[in-house]
């Protein structure tokens, strides 16, 4: 029969493994382990502060040039996976970007749009293999976000 304080031991002994090895910690002694998982979670908190700090210096940037929209572009194997995200509604901007996707040659080959209260676009788009030409994730996003541009300044006109 197993003692009640040899079941405890071996809880604590599972949980601070489990603590090593979720704060990547090489440590062997109990001590070193909660040392080190009390610097992990400190460096934790930095990481939050900073990220809070960008979010909260991003909404409020007076930069004219910032848009609020976001544009991702992943580079596939044959291809992009491209998202573009704003919180407000953006009348005419899917075919600028639609449009964009022609000139730089890309086949949309799978989208999801949603264009009521918000705008969101997900886009695999493939390289249009007759031009010959390979195209950079960056010049993708680049023109993506002067189409933005472009549709932003149009739009403030109106």
């Amino acid at each position: 029969m197993v003692s009640r304080e040899h079941k405890k031991a071996a809880a604590l002994h599972e949980k601070l493994q489990l603590l090593r090895s979720i704060t990547n910690s090489h440590a062997l002694s109990k001590t070193s382990i909660i040392v080190d998982a009390s610097n992990y979670i400190e460096e934790l908190k930095q990481k939050v502060e900073r990220l809070n700090r960008d979010i909260e210096n991003a909404q409020t940037s007076s930069d004219p040039n910032a848009l609020p929209i976001q544009v991702t572009v992943k580079t596939l194997e044959k291809g992009f996976m491209i998202n573009v995200f704003s919180k407000k509604s953006c009348p005419g901007l899917l075919v600028s970007i639609l449009q964009t996707f022609e000139e730089l040659a890309l086949n949309v080959l799978e989208a999801r749009v949603s264009c009521t209260d918000t705008f969101s676009l997900q886009a695999i788009g493939g390289e249009n293999e007759e031009q010959g030409e390979t195209i950079d994730a960056h010049v993708v996003k680049q023109a993506l976000l002067q189409v933005i541009r472009n549709w932003s300044e149009s739009n403030e006109q109106v």
